[in-house]
């Protein structure tokens, strides 16, 4: 394969010049953008709209950006982020809608509309083939992800608990699975029902289609019937009272191997193109409901039509820049015992693990690591 080509660009601007908007737009313009067919075109642009309390994910106005330059194109752009799996303030439509006005996000600041990709309930899901897939033979997709011609990722690099980083492959593979896609990927076992928050509404019952589920009529609780129970994650979606938990957590490397699997099951067979900003590196996932300090300095925008190889890309301008003094990392570096692992992801969160995610995305013909940067101003 090729080397793919990732275009660049820093967060410099001149005093009376440009703002990094309009920095955005040119350099997705010369990356590629511009020369898919986008007329008339539902275009999906995925983001994250942050959690509440948390203030390092992504501004709208950069989403407001790419919005433009796809109806400059002929375009019909929306914004989109699928349900999340743990309670908060994203966990159905209607709470990450306020969520995402609470944060910024709204037709007027955006430019176009925002719609949640799998529904009211995380439940509008379809389930898309993953092509050469060793762990995940068909994925859970938000409906309205998969409905649109052409899909873009906008994604803010950062540090992440789990997976080391949270960069392109993960905003797409996590982030367009459905709640039952995510617990897919993240789980290897069945729920649990906690007796104290189970209403016995019947709601879970109904979206299980294997008998996984029967009710205990004396107690008047739902109960999980381990022997014909898949896994599927149906009934954590559509249980209001966050009764459902599937704790089973599956090791870090088999999260990061589906992970990429999820991700070629989104881009597979369509026009597709990815935009990393490495700014505000904090050293957790934006789903927290609070933010650290960053780890790394503000690197700059990445653009490419390979998701892998934009992941590549900022890895490597990560890894040659110098923590941030006060940092949890630099903390970390500072402690009598500290281990040198020579890398700023796992130095900064040694229970994490990202290499196997760009391994397992090669292995199934995601992208290609190799890469041309190509810097523009």
């Amino acid at each position: 394969m090729d080397k793919a080509k990732v275009y660049f660009t820093d967060f410099r601007t001149k005093a009376f010049g440009d703002g990094l908007p309009t920095k955005l737009k040119k350099l997705i313009k010369k990356a590629g953008l511009a020369q898919l067919n986008l007329e008339e075109k539902f275009v999906a642009i995925k983001l994250h709209f942050g959690e509440l309390g948390n203030i390092s994910y992504l501004r709208p106005n950069y989403a407001r950006a790419v919005a433009d330059v796809v109806k400059e194109l002929g375009g019909k752009p929306f914004l989109t982020d699928c349900n999340t799996m743990y309670p908060g303030s994203r966990k159905n439509a209607l709470e990450h809608l306020e969520c995402a006005w609470e944060n910024g996000f709204t037709a007027l600041t955006v430019g176009c509309p925002i719609l949640i990709g799998d529904g009211l309930k995380g439940t509008d899901d379809i389930e898309v083939p993953v092509v050469g897939g060793e762990y995940i033979k068909s994925a859970k997709i938000g409906r309205a992800v998969m409905d649109a011609d052409v899909f873009i990722s906008l994604t803010h690099f950062k540090g992440h608990e789990m997976t080391g980083f949270g960069g392109a492959i993960k905003n797409i593979g996590m982030g367009c699975g459905s709640r039952a896609g995510k617990a897919e990927q993240h789980s290897g076992g069945t729920p649990t029902i906690h007796e104290d928050k189970c209403r016995g509404c019947y709601v879970c019952f109904k979206e299980c289609a294997n008998n996984g589920l029967v009710f205990d009529e004396a107690a008047k609780k739902m109960r999980v019937n381990k022997e014909n129970c898949v896994g599927c994650g149906r009934c954590l979606g559509a249980c209001n009272f966050d009764a459902i938990e599937f704790a089973d957590f599956a090791a870090v490397e088999l999260l990061s191997r589906r992970m990429a699997e999820y991700t070629k099951a989104v881009v597979d067979g369509r026009p597709c193109f990815h935009i990393s900003l490495v700014v505000d590196v904090s050293p957790n996932c934006d789903c927290h409901g609070e933010n650290d300090v960053p780890i790394l300095p503000n690197l700059g925008m990445f653009a490419s039509t390979d998701p892998l190889a934009l992941d590549q890309a900022c890895v490597d301008a990560c890894l040659k820049a110098k923590p941030l003094p006060g940092s949890q990392l630099a903390d970390n570096m500072a402690k009598p015992d500290f281990i040198n692992h020579h890398d700023h992801f796992t130095n900064s969160r040694p229970e994490s693990e990202w290499r196997s995610c760009l391994e397992q995305a090669e292995k199934i013909g995601l992208g290609t690591r190799e890469y041309e940067l190509i810097v523009t101003k």
